[in-house]
């Protein structure tokens, strides 16, 4: 699969402009950004990359908040160089290491997660995804449970459930080149009970778990609500993040209780939030 680089810069406005920008990118297809001097980068799919569409997002943008692009596309023999040059190692919560396998071990963390992203997102760089992991990490009874990872990019939350104990795991994404590179980062880290599948919300109907974890976008979370509740059992725990605290949050929660989902609290990172609800009661389909 090629992908696009889009550098974007950006003149004037303030950084919560930006944010959304990021967060409207994202529905265009977008999966992964850097952070630059004078704006950001972002990449996405060559064959999803809408010139049209990117110049009307931009052209809408509020007065005062400029942003010119620059596109070319990466070759898949060089996408490698270019996550590499820009993937650190990093701590989530003072428990877990998470590193590329270029990276020197640090046997002195609880937990060590190894991830080569190739050209999937979600590497625990990104605010939403380091946030969700900080929630995981907190939960009191993972051992055993099953777990259900929506958009499991490069199944960095799918492998830390699984070296908590979670048991089994199904991750889900719609692009293959995510659910390889999940596979692929399950067996570098040894976690043998991820099972994979390449697809939407169709996947878990019937199917029933004890956490779901969503990480993917605040449209595409109120799309599946309703499927997620359906997938709960009373007492399951729903995590989402990828939305906004102040425009989103909001919206979530209400569409969430429609659905027999009770908002127990969230995280902020920014103008990034998550949140954890719990499945209190079954909601009738009409």
């Amino acid at each position: 699969m090629r992908y696009c680089e889009v550098i974007f810069t950006c003149r004037g406005g303030e950084d919560w402009q930006k944010d959304l920008l990021v967060q409207d990118l994202a529905a265009l297809g977008f999966d992964s950004f850097e952070d630059r001097e004078n704006g950001f980068t972002g990449y996405l799919p060559a064959a999803q990359f809408d010139a049209a569409a990117l110049d009307q997002l931009l052209i809408g943008q509020p007065v005062g908040f400029l942003v010119d692009y620059e596109c070319r596309e990466i070759k898949p023999e060089n996408w490698n160089a270019v996550w590499e040059s820009n993937f650190s190692p990093l701590t989530i919560a003072d428990r877990c290491y998470v590193r590329a396998t270029f990276h020197q071990a640090r046997p002195d963390y609880p937990l060590e997660i190894l991830i080569d992203p190739k050209m999937a997102f979600g590497t625990g760089h990104h605010q939403t995804t380091a946030m969700m992991m900080k929630y995981i990490l907190n939960l009191k009874n993972l051992q055993g449970s099953s777990v259900l990872d929506m958009g499991c990019g490069t199944g960095i939350l799918a492998i830390l459930a699984g070296k908590l104990g979670a048991d089994p795991i199904l991750a889900i994404d719609n692009d293959p080149v995510c659910t390889l590179s999940t596979e692929e980062n399950a067996q570098l880290n040894n976690v043998h009970n991820i099972f994979t599948k390449t697809g939407s919300v169709e996947l878990i109907d019937g199917k029933s778990f004890d956490f779901i974890f969503a990480n993917i976008n605040r449209n595409i979370l109120l799309e599946h609500l309703a499927s997620y509740s359906n997938a709960m059992k009373i007492g399951s725990t729903l995590l989402i993040s990828g939305f906004y605290e102040k425009d989103d949050l909001e919206i979530l929660r209400n569409q969430a209780l429609r659905y027999g989902l009770e908002y127990e609290d969230h995280q902020t990172d920014g103008e990034w939030a998550s949140a954890q609800f719990i499945k209190k009661q079954s909601y009738s389909k009409c």
